[in-house]
């Protein structure tokens, strides 16, 4: 990709199709987590270590990704990390708020590369099937209620042996007391990290045992670390997990 180069168009979703509000899709986040996702912190110590770890698991990687979509892009804050790791031909980031949309092309303009925004759901996106060698989709899918149909949605549109980079919160963070309060979620549809495999291999993905990881981050503990950083605890080894990353092949 030309990274002098800034092409960033963004294609709208009629959501107000016969004058009747769509069904929900996703729950919005709150003013902080919204804030949140613009800070420094969110940057360097949950995407970029997310996207560290998520390369080092993809298995027979390909010399090259042409087309990779980011779903649910935010703030744009993973494009310049997904181009300069990556280097698609096309890179493609969907959101369905139009502000997180106007914000992801300031992002990309920043940084002079091409992307491509459309404002659609990650439960019915507006490619074509088998086109996308990749899709990244980081701390996204705990606010989809169908989680289901977006995965479908991911499968269809990935070329054969396209990757799925999926890095996630599972359930015991999610309802954790400190994210009950700070941030907001469908609570009913969180899932923990077995759960999360059992539902992507149903959905027609291949997940090498090599390719996933649990990274117990401090920011995902309940004492932050506190315990291990400051008077030396050792964490669990038998807990339940609070993120999951992985690397997906779509078979």
């Amino acid at each position: 990709m030309n990274a002098h180069l800034t092409r960033t168009s963004i294609n709208s979703l009629d959501s107000s199709r016969h004058g009747t509000p769509p069904p929900a899709l996703y729950v919005q986040e709150s003013r902080f987590g919204v804030w949140f996702l613009g800070t420094e912190t969110w940057a360097k110590h949950v995407l970029k270590r997310a996207i560290e770890d998520l390369d080092s698991l993809i298995k027979n990687r390909r010399p090259s990704y042409p087309v990779i979509v980011d779903i649910g892009c935010g703030f744009g804050r993973a494009f310049k990390m997904l181009n300069d790791r990556f280097r698609p031909v096309q890179l493609v980031g969907i959101d369905l708020d139009p502000k997180m949309l106007a914000s992801s092309s300031l992002e990309a303009k920043r940084h002079g590369i091409a992307v491509e925004l459309k404002r659609a759901s990650a439960s019915s996106l507006p490619l074509a099937d088998q086109s996308v060698d990749m899709v990244f989709c980081h701390q996204t899918f705990h606010h989809l209620i169908d989680q289901h149909k977006a995965l479908d949605e991911f499968h269809r549109v990935l070329k054969r042996d396209g990757a799925l980079l999926f890095a996630e919160s599972t359930r015991k963070y999610i309802h954790s007391w400190i994210i009950r309060t700070l941030f907001r979620h469908p609570m009913d549809v969180q899932r923990t990290a077995p759960e999360y495999l059992a539902m992507i291999n149903n959905a027609g993905f291949e997940i090498h045992p090599r390719s996933v990881s649990y990274p117990y981050l401090w920011w995902s503990r309940p004492d932050f670390a506190i315990m291990e950083r400051c008077f030396g605890f050792t964490p669990p080894v038998i807990r339940e997990e609070t993120l999951i990353n992985l690397a997906a092949t779509r078979d």
